[in-house]
């Protein structure tokens, strides 16, 4: 296929997707995620600490994009089955049509510390957009690297804005990890927002733009991920 025609594809195919998961939210969660109307602030359902099984917060606007995205936010409702959760992130208020990412991280600002990339979020006409995600994302979420062996040169730097690791990023232990963090795909759709056009290593091909939500009115050491047993 040709290269063109592959990516009008692959954006039809998230855009759908995208339509999934707005008709599942509605379903699941009209309290805090796509009922609402535009310009109100959505309404978080109470959380019920030590032994809830749903535990749900706000992401708020990252300071490198207060100036450009000023009304930009989102829900996040983690709901464990008890050997596993299910991590929905609803957005709102962000550019229409265009793709965000979603990293597992250990603080919420820069410099970030470890990450783990969950998924792309592509917003609507409207800027909202909706990723559902499987894993863990609990009080036992954590990264270890006990530097094996380098990394495989898959994306080069550069684009790449850093070059793949040649030590494994040995770690001295595993480090928990419970912020969310989102960012621009590419620098260039940053610009067209009127944002920083600052290259980050926050995507698939190490060339992403900066970050427009996180998790910051947490602790840096006890995220929102840390009230989920």
């Amino acid at each position: 296929m040709h290269r063109h025609a592959l990516k009008a594809a692959l954006l039809s195919s998230m855009k759908l997707a995208t339509a999934m998961y707005t008709a599942a939210a509605l379903l699941l969660a009209p309290a805090v995620g796509l009922a609402h109307e535009r310009n109100e602030k959505p309404e978080l359902p109470p959380n019920n600490p030590p032994n809830q099984t749903t535990f749900t917060f706000p992401l708020t606007v990252s300071p490198g994009a207060k100036a450009c995205l000023k009304d930009a936010e989102g829900v996040v409702i983690d709901h464990t089955f008890g050997n596993v959760e299910n991590l929905q992130v609803v957005v709102h208020n962000l550019p229409p049509n265009t793709d965000f990412v979603l990293f597992i991280i250990q603080v919420p600002n820069a410099p970030f510390g470890l990450a783990w990339y969950n998924g792309d979020i592509l917003t609507d006409d409207f800027g909202t957009g909706v990723i559902n995600v499987v894993g863990r994302f609990n009080i036992g979420t954590f990264i270890v690297s006990l530097g094996a062996v380098p990394s495989p040169d898959v994306f080069p730097a550069p684009p790449a804005v850093l070059a793949q690791s040649k030590t494994g990023a040995v770690t001295n232990g595993p480090v928990q990890i419970y912020h969310l963090g989102i960012w621009f795909n590419s620098p260039d759709d940053a610009v067209k927002a009127g944002c920083p056009g600052t290259a980050t290593t926050f995507t698939s091909n190490h060339d992403a733009g900066i970050q427009v939500l996180n998790t910051a009115t947490f602790p840096d050491d006890a995220g929102p991920l840390f009230n989920v047993p």
